[in-house]
């Protein structure tokens, strides 16, 4: 009675560790690569998966997206310059057959094959188009993993470039480039004004050329306004002085020296009754603006006489 109980139990051991070794769940994104006595024979799931014990073994298969951090690679570039870059890399599997046959570690292939594969695109290029270019730069290497990386099921989606580190030197370098970049750009905008300016000059005197009478009318012009600026700095000139001595002369700001000694001066200040200093004042304001008045008609009579004269001549 007792053997026939561990008969039962033995045989339930044997069935339930059949069962375990038999039956396999694969989820949604997974597959299951079948192997029969070390044949490949298929490509199972999602789902209830039922296998021999001890005669297939299955190997799991995740087709998510994987995403890798490629390590920052010493990178010379093509105008010798050296830098670090490192980058990210994006891919998932779309055959799990080829992914588990033709590769040992599809993990570890892809994430050299992308080291070497960022090195020798980015030596390929220089420094400015490795700050400048990085849509461009990311397109072709991510093209040339996708091709090698095919024969192993694999298909990459993405690459993307995180940083390329420069050192002080480089980035003072740079910073010196980029503002004798923006002093050419300044001198060649300053040139065009000035071309701009010329083109309009020469234009205008061709239309000067063509009606003799528009000529005369800025020949008037001018002398016009030299008459006028003549005219003015003559009479502030004039009227300068005489109104600074007038005010003085008002309010008494004299000076008080050479009356003898300090002792007269400062009685004579203190009494303010010395009438020849306001007087001298007052005559000298008078002969400044009689002397104002004749200079500024003495221009002015200059000037005309001189239009009227060269128009003169013009006209003859």
């Amino acid at each position: 009675m007792i053997i026939g109980y561990v008969a039962y139990l033995v045989l339930a051991l044997i069935v339930l560790i059949f069962l375990s070794a038999a039956i396999r769940i694969l989820r949604e994104y997974e597959r299951g690569v079948v192997f029969t006595l070390g044949r490949f024979t298929g490509v199972k799931g999602p789902g209830l998966i039922l296998l021999v014990p001890f005669v297939q073994q299955m190997v799991r298969v995740d087709l998510r997206v994987v995403v890798q951090d490629v390590p920052p690679q010493d990178v010379i570039s093509r105008d010798n310059v050296s830098v670090k870059v490192n980058a990210v890399l994006y891919f998932r599997i779309v055959d799990a057959e080829r992914a588990v046959i033709q590769v040992e570690d599809f993990m570890a292939a892809t994430n050299q094959l992308a080291q070497t594969t960022l090195r020798s695109v980015l030596g390929k290029h220089e420094l400015d188009e490795m700050l400048a270019e990085r849509d461009k730069l990311n397109s072709d290497i991510q093209e040339i993993l996708d091709q090698r990386t095919d024969a192993w099921g694999i298909k990459v989606s993405n690459v993307e470039i995180k940083h390329v580190d420069l050192n002080e030197n480089m980035v003072r370098a740079i910073a010196k480039q980029a503002e004798a970049e923006r002093l050419r750009r300044a001198k060649v905008i300053n040139a065009d004004g000035e071309q701009q300016a010329a083109a309009k000059l020469v234009e205008a005197g061709k239309m000067l050329a063509q009606e003799p009478q528009a000529m005369q009318l800025r020949y008037f012009e001018a002398a016009r306004h030299r008459r006028r600026a003549l005219v003015d700095g003559g009479v502030s000139a004039a009227d300068g002085p005489a109104s600074d001595l007038q005010q003085a002369a008002g309010r008494r700001e004299i000076s008080w020296e050479g009356f003898g000694s300090p002792a007269a001066g400062r009685r004579a200040r203190d009494r303010h009754d010395h009438p020849a200093i306001p007087r001298s004042c007052d005559l000298h304001a008078k002969r400044c603006r009689s002397f104002a008045v004749n200079f500024r008609s003495f221009i002015q009579n200059s000037a005309i006489y001189s239009g009227l004269f060269s128009g003169f001549i013009v006209f003859n």
